[in-house]
């Protein structure tokens, strides 16, 4: 899977540490940085990335920042992405299941490499269930016209 990935200088390792678990998982990944643990801007790096799944270039993306709530803030405010910030099994399993989530988002500071990885995994191999939540995320989905 072609998948966009970016951080801050907060999540710089552990993108780092995910970009090469996926890499050797076989998915090909576009990273928009940030390249080094030096300061960055989250939004300059999260727009990036989720405008290049949001033009499907990108089948999915993964953004990182300190807790990962700016991150969130700044994905979800591009048409067409539905991002959500994970930070336990649960809720990024559910985030693939029932909302389609299209970029997940990581806090560096709130997750440990080992299960970041984990929640990465995880919420790629989960496939969207449809059915009753399609309505749904087309009523998120609405809601962008606003």
């Amino acid at each position: 899977m072609k998948l966009a990935i970016g951080s801050d200088h907060a999540g710089f390792l552990l993108k780092e540490g995910i970009k090469q678990a996926l890499q050797h998982a076989g998915h090909e990944i576009m990273d928009f940085g940030c390249h080094t643990p030096d300061s960055a801007d989250y939004p300059d790096h999260g727009y990036l990335a989720a405008r290049a799944v949001a033009r499907g270039e990108c089948r999915r993306g993964i953004v990182i920042c300190a807790t990962g709530v700016g991150m969130s803030m700044t994905a979800n405010k591009v048409k067409g992405i539905r991002a959500a910030l994970c930070h336990d099994l649960f809720t990024a399993e559910m985030s693939r299941k029932h909302n389609d989530a299209n970029m997940l988002v990581l806090g560096a500071r709130c997750v440990e490499e080992p299960l970041a990885k984990e929640l990465a995994a995880l919420w790629l191999q989960t496939e969207f269930e449809g059915g009753r939540h399609q309505r749904r995320v087309d009523k998120i989905m609405d809601g962008e016209e606003c």
